[in-house]
């Protein structure tokens, strides 16, 4: 049986989620099945505060942090030289920075993987640093690649542009989770209704 769903929106509203309204609409023998607004609001907060939405969101955020910061680390002096193209660092700090920032990128995804308390704040800070770096070498027009994931990766002033979007979706992806970890610590305590 073929069923087609149309979304019927009524602005009256005690006849949006009655169980009469939507019996009474499955059952007129069109085919048809009405879905009220509230009802697809409902789902979809159901699966934005679902404990599985937070899982995949902050398994793909620790993965990408565990992985750029791995392949960094298996080669620190590639990664040097990516940040001396910056020239934000003083060349004597360089080969602290090229270990030091990629562990705590290890680091920090595997807290967040782990859901250790700060984890996600160190990420965050984290993306925000690299949105600056990567909005300063958009702005400067350095034409080098953004070191995010190894030298590899695509270079030049096309690759800064794409990671400056990559990192804001992320920052999104974060203000996600917490959004998500404020809502449903009121929903179990009670505050929200």
């Amino acid at each position: 049986m073929n069923l087609t769903y149309s979304i019927k929106l009524n602005i009256n509203k005690d006849m949006l989620s009655t169980p009469e309204t939507l019996a009474q609409a499955e059952n007129a023998g069109s085919g048809t099945r009405t879905v009220s607004f509230q009802h697809i609001a409902d789902r979809l907060r159901a699966i934005f505060h679902s404990r599985w939405t937070d899982l995949v969101i902050r398994g793909i955020l620790a993965f990408l942090f565990i992985y750029g910061g791995g392949l960094k680390l298996m080669d620190p002096k590639a990664f040097a030289a990516t940040l001396s193209l910056y020239d934000l660092i003083p060349e004597m700090l360089l080969p602290v920075v090229a270990v030091g920032l990629p562990a705590l990128e290890v680091a920090a995804g595997t807290a967040l993987l782990f859901d250790v308390r700060g984890g996600l704040t160190v990420i965050t800070g984290l993306l925000v640093l690299f949105v600056t770096v990567l909005g300063y070498g958009i702005l400067t027009d350095l034409n080098v690649d953004c070191g995010c994931f190894g030298p590899e990766e695509i270079e030049g002033q096309q690759s800064l542009r794409q990671a400056f979007i990559r990192d804001l979706f992320l920052i999104g992806a974060a203000s996600f989770l917490y959004y998500t970890r404020r809502t449903r610590t009121q929903l179990e305590t009670g505050r929200l209704s």
